[in-house]
């Protein structure tokens, strides 16, 4: 079994702290730029950053749907990692300063792989399917915290 790794990044036109609290938001924001492939959000407890559970439905493919249910720590400032309890799935969101009034907000998908020829495939395939549902999620917490 391969680790996988899927990471993507934007910069977003609003200070770090802005981003990490819109971002860290998993009662409010956080289900507003959920792309599709994220169904049936529930907030379980918490609220806000460190502390907070959360499940979903991660459509990764048409065929491949993950259960997560993702506790949220801070292990450092600007990083929120939602380390999921139904895998091996641990999902690191960076945000960092920019200049004045901009930031980069990094996303890093781990998780532990198939065996064999599927695991090649997933190796392969998997990064990209992940980095476009979560490059649609930055542009959408993008979009929301440049409106304000």
């Amino acid at each position: 079994m391969g680790q996988v790794r899927a990471v993507t990044q934007r910069s977003i036109a609003a200070t770090a702290a802005q981003v990490l609290d819109a971002l860290g938001d998993y009662k409010a924001v956080r289900p507003q730029v959920l792309p599709a492939q994220y169904t049936d959000y529930t907030l379980v407890e918490g609220g806000s950053g460190a502390g907070t559970i959360a499940s979903w439905r991660l459509h990764a493919t048409e065929k491949r749907v993950r259960d997560v249910r993702a506790t949220v720590t801070a292990p450092a400032p600007g990083t929120l990692v939602e380390t999921d309890a139904n895998s091996s799935l641990v999902i690191t969101w960076t945000v960092e300063p920019e200049g004045a009034d901009a930031s980069r907000a990094t996303v890093e998908a781990v998780w532990t792989g198939a065996t064999g020829i599927g695991g090649f495939f997933e190796r392969t395939f998997a990064p990209k399917g992940m980095n476009r549902i979560h490059d649609e999620l930055l542009a959408k917490l993008a979009a929301h915290v440049e409106s304000r």
